[in-house]
């Protein structure tokens, strides 16, 4: 079919107002797929293809044959930063026509929503949490707002794919489908998606309607990819040794840097300049480091400030600011960020980003690389991998640039295979269980257990959960005044479970910690956890204030600028490193291969690494001995498999190996003191895999293991079960050890070299 023609007049008219010659292939296969079938419908392009106008091109034109009495599309997108940035694309395309898009989220106009409620139409965008508050505090509007919705636009749906916030997404889809009987077609958007079956049936849970997946050309993707290593003091690595460029220098750097200057900063600091760049951290404590070290390089070198900052706990004036810089194409200001800038925003120009040190998936690599490479240009990513010098008598573990080795695998992984990570299943998510639970309640009102049950355990996210796990929920939850039996043998919520419902940080299903605000005279800065006590310092924002006063009652703290460089603290952040990646990182040290996007210091480091492993006898065996009765184990396992492994050495193999002092740095490599030599140590662990064991006796006597948000206030044989069959991969872990079996010898490992 002709795809544009197809398309409604306003559409038509927007294409070449807009200088459109012809439309992008993933534009004609999303119209396509949505104008001939009533399948839900999966598009999977890189970043800055079209997609979003893919998928709302034709949604538009159908809405426009056909009006919808109710709000014809909702959108739901995983960051506010994204739901403004299309918001503005959307509402230039749909305000001649007089679709109203309304945002809803914490940033967005009241006045906005209520003329919503008032009158339901057009596009609704909307975040997870604010559609779970939507359903609990706005119920009785949900049929009004929803009863003839068409479609449901996913954005960015790769990040829904492997966490609870996921679930909890497709929870909410199900019952606000159910409560108002209606089916719209699912439409998921993403960059990034590595099983595409997978994540198609991920889309399609309990829709009822299949998952058209469309095949297309894309073209050919062209990256500009550099990759360099430095030791955070000098010498580096390739000091006083011959090296051939391959690549010619680059800029040359400044002579003026400040004081314990890292040479890595120093770095990112000269190829920003005259540029407009991101600069991506993991962290948020990192990326408020970052952005104070950079500006200091602005501040020795008598420079304007050129760096902003952008991450979840800073105020929404801050990221809207660098959200509004980053979209002028004349700007010069680069943004030091976390993932908050990862997904889906267009900032316009941007000529490169910078990525410190590796991120945790080939997703995230992905994602912000493709932050770059809009208007025709191709994408541009530089790592730069940053390691302290080893102490001269640091251990063999020690001696492996960790961060550099999983940069080239998970790049290798993409170029060579084109994997990114899978959606995660065959989870039992029983704090998802217990959300949904009060959620439902706390909507509907006063329910019976068997429609309490009808409603939550029929949602596709709960289909491993039994009944009676159900039951032993509720037994507890009525137990702990989370629900209390009304006379009519109904249930409600209880006082306990009213205070925690009605407190707006239950709208998400993801970890935080308590939150301070910061507040210097009328500006928000942002929000911290643990603030230190009055006259101490605090980093947010990119600099360093000075606390005057701590309100531990209204969870304020407020402070002065001043000068200084101090760490920052937000609250731990979990890695999900995924055991491809591992087993990528074993090739790249055993393999002779360079990597074309290697630069000097970064070729000299690979190869001092390689050097140490092929020494160390790691090419042919886990099990490396260190001196005296120390060991290091490295299985090359992801973070799950890996935490696997450590307990199972504890709990099933500690007491016939006489370990002791095991400690692990996840999840590259274990360390620990035994009795026994290294032949019984292989035919030790490899009897007992070989074992028939239940996953929970790798649970701790007495542990309770709290994973998620909600697992308190759940019983604890169910967190229990839920961490042993849902979070450890004891069948991975398992697989790698029987690998081990004709170890004891000189033998190759299975299972790696023959990767």
């Amino acid at each position: 079919m002709n795809v544009f023609e197809r398309y409604a007049p306003f559409i038509q008219d927007y294409i070449y107002i807009s200088g459109w010659q012809s439309l992008r292939a993933v534009q004609n296969a999303a119209g396509d797929a949505i104008f001939n079938t009533d399948a839900n419908v999966l598009l999977t392009a890189s970043t800055a293809s079209g997609k979003t106008e893919a998928a709302f091109f034709p949604i538009l034109t159908l809405l426009e044959e056909e009006p919808s009495s109710s709000v014809g599309v909702l959108y739901i997108a995983p960051l506010k930063a994204l739901i403004n940035d299309q918001f503005l694309r959307l509402n230039e395309l749909c305000e001649e026509q007089g679709i109203p898009v309304t945002r809803w989220h914490g940033d967005a106009s009241q006045s906005k929503k209520r003329k919503l409620l008032k009158k339901p139409s057009g596009i609704l965008q909307i975040t997870p949490e604010s559609l779970e508050s939507l359903m609990i505090n706005k119920y009785m509007e949900i049929p009004s707002l929803f009863h003839d919705l068409r479609f449901i636009v996913i954005d960015e749906i790769h990040s829904l794919l492997r966490a609870d916030r996921g679930l909890q997404t497709f929870c909410l889809i199900e019952r606000l489908c159910s409560l108002v009987s209606c089916n719209p077609r699912r439409i998921g958007l993403s960059a990034t998606i590595g099983n595409p079956e997978e994540a198609g049936r991920f889309l399609s849970a309990g829709s009822h309607r299949r998952t058209i997946i469309p095949k297309f050309d894309s073209g050919k993707e062209v990256w500009r990819l550099s990759m360099e290593h430095f030791y955070k003091t000098d010498p580096q690595a390739d000091e006083g040794k011959l090296v051939i460029e391959e690549t010619p220098p680059l800029e040359v750097a400044s002579d003026t840097a400040p004081s314990q200057a890292d040479p890595g900063l120093g770095y990112i600091f000269e190829h920003t300049k005259g540029r407009k760049c991101l600069v991506f951290t993991n962290s948020r404590e990192e990326c408020e480091a970052v952005c104070q070290s950079l500006r200091e390089y602005c501040e020795v070198n008598h420079e304007p400030d050129r760096f902003l900052i952008h991450h979840g706990n800073l105020s929404a004036s801050y990221r809207e600011s660098a959200e509004e810089e980053m979209k002028d194409d004349d700007s010069l200001m680069s943004v030091c960020a976390t993932a908050t800038l990862e997904l889906g925003i267009d900032i316009g120009r941007l000529e490169r980003a910078f990525q410190i040190d590796a991120p945790f998936t080939v997703s995230g690599f992905l994602q912000r690389m493709g932050r770059t490479g809009r208007r025709g240009d191709p994408a541009e990513m530089w790592f730069v991998m940053r390691e302290d010098h080893q102490e001269a008598r640091a251990m063999l573990t020690d001696a492996i640039p960790w961060y550099l080795v999983q940069g080239i695998a998970l790049v290798q992984l993409y170029i060579e295979e084109r994997f990114v990570e899978p959606p995660r299943t065959g989870r039992l998510p029983f704090s998802l269980l217990y959300h949904q639970t009060m959620s439902t309640l706390a909507s509907h009102g006063e329910m019976t257990p068997a429609e309490l049950a009808s409603r939550v355990l029929i949602l596709s996210s709960f289909k491993n959960i039994t009944q009676e796990d159900y039951k032993i929920l509720l037994r507890h939850l009525l137990a702990t005044d989370h629900i209390v039996r009304t006379e009519n043998n109904g249930l409600i919520l209880g006082l306990t479970g009213e205070r925690i419902v009605n407190n707006y940080k239950f709208y998400a299903v993801f970890q935080e910690n308590i939150e301070y605000t910061v507040r210097s005279g009328s500006e928000q800065l942002g929000t911290i956890v643990k603030p230190p006590p009055v006259g101490d310092k605090i980093a947010i924002a990119g600099r360093v204030w000075a606390v005057d006063e701590v309100d531990h009652q209204r969870h304020t703290v407020y402070c002065t600028l001043v000068k200084g460089h101090i760490p920052a603290y937000f609250g731990d952040v979990a890695g999900d490193i995924h055991t491809r990646i591992l087993e990528r990182m074993y090739q790249v040290l055993n393999e002779d291969k360079s990597y074309p996007y290697l630069m000097p210091h970064a070729v000299c480091r690979l190869a001092e690494a390689r050097d140490t492993f092929r020494k160390s006898e790691m090419p042919n065996k886990p099990l490396v001995h260190l001196g005296g009765k120390m060991w290091a184990l490295f299985p090359w396992l992801g973070s799950y498999a890996f935490l696997a492994m450590e307990r199972f050495l504890k709990l099933k193999c500690g007491e016939r190996l006489g370990l002791r002092g095991l400690t692990s740095s996840r999840p590259y490599y274990i360390q620990f003191t035994m009795q026994v030599s290294e032949e019984e140590f292989y035919r030790t662990v490899c009897e007992e895999a070989s074992k028939e064991f239940d996953p929970m006796d790798l649970v701790y006597p007495n542990e309770v293991p709290v994973f998620e948000k909600y697992d308190e206030y759940v019983p604890d044989e169910l967190v229990r079960r839920g961490f042993a069959y849902g979070v450890l991969d004891t069948e991975g872990m398992k697989k790698r050890v029987l690998e081990w079996k004709t170890y004891g010898g000189n033998h190759n490992e299975p299972g790696i070299h023959e990767l």
